[in-house]
């Protein structure tokens, strides 16, 4: 069984339909795939309609923004009540926080660029999670740089002049409202040190503590003692590790199933959501 947990559509910040993702799954020989588009399940219904149709298993997912001193965190939640008021309104606040930022980075990169929000507004579907991606789009389009990469490693790098940070939720409160709402969250890349900062074993073991049920270990920005490290962590923590690709579609070079989860861990998922079920019947 080929297991996918990690994968964006337009969505957010990916470059392929929700059902089109779905599509590529079943095409690319996966039997499970996750749709975890930032800060939004809007794609929910069309990935599962699509995923019927393919005959793949689909989990509904999201990937929540969230920031501690100072360091981006993503947390996935996997099966949770996409109506739960609590995280409606946290996923809300984030996605208003990142169109907030991007218009501001947009400000500042416009005398500098030519851009304007316009420019960015091209390159957005529908009532999609705005972010850095939108931007470096249009950047590309106006041909100030060549494709995401460059504009992530130059314009909107973090360390650059026209970067804005994010507000956002701390990781160990969104883990309590993923809790809270029924779903089983997952730490999403938590040791890629090439994006940046990363947090430390202690801050993943708040989160853990608060109800954190996994590490996704096997991701193309971890290097090998990298994922040896947290499969270490895992274990000492009491985690199960994921394997997931952060699948973009065009948006990035991450390709569907090139890192996969054992059916091990996503029976995991299954048996924790099925237990929040049991003890907060709707």
């Amino acid at each position: 069984m080929r297991i996918d947990l990690h994968t964006h559509s337009t969505a957010s910040d990916g470059t392929q339909s929700p059902a089109d993702v779905i599509a590529s799954a079943a095409q690319a020989g996966l039997d499970v795939v996750a749709l975890t588009d930032h800060d939004t399940s809007s794609g929910w219904p069309e990935a599962t309609a699509a995923a019927d149709r393919s005959g793949l298993r689909f989990v509904p997912g999201v990937e929540i923004s969230c920031l501690l001193r100072g360091v981006s965190v993503h947390l996935l939640s996997y099966l949770h009540d996409p109506e739960d008021p609590a995280l409606v309104r946290m996923l809300t606040e984030s996605r208003t926080s990142r169109e907030s930022r991007a218009r501001r980075m947009v400000d500042r990169l416009g005398p500098d660029t030519g851009l304007c929000w316009e420019d960015v507004q091209e390159h957005v579907h529908g009532p999609a999670t705005i972010g850095r991606p939108h931007i470096a789009d249009a950047l590309v389009a106006r041909g100030v740089v060549a494709d995401r990469d460059e504009a992530f490693a130059t314009l909107l790098s973090g360390r650059g002049k026209y970067f804005v940070p994010q507000t956002a939720p701390d990781p160990v409160e969104a883990v309590r409202v993923v809790r809270a709402a029924g779903g089983v969250p997952v730490i999403a890349h938590p040791a890629a040190s090439k994006r940046g900062s990363c947090i430390d074993d202690d801050e993943v073991a708040a989160m853990a503590q608060a109800g954190m049920a996994g590490l996704e270990v096997d991701h193309r920005d971890h290097s090998d003692a990298e994922r040896a490290h947290l499969r270490d962590l895992a274990t000492a923590l009491g985690l199960f590790v994921t394997g997931s690709s952060d699948y973009h579609g065009a948006g990035k070079r991450n390709l569907l199933g090139e890192n996969t989860t054992e059916p091990e861990s996503l029976a995991r998922i299954d048996e924790i959501a099925a237990a929040s079920r049991l003890a907060h019947p709707a």
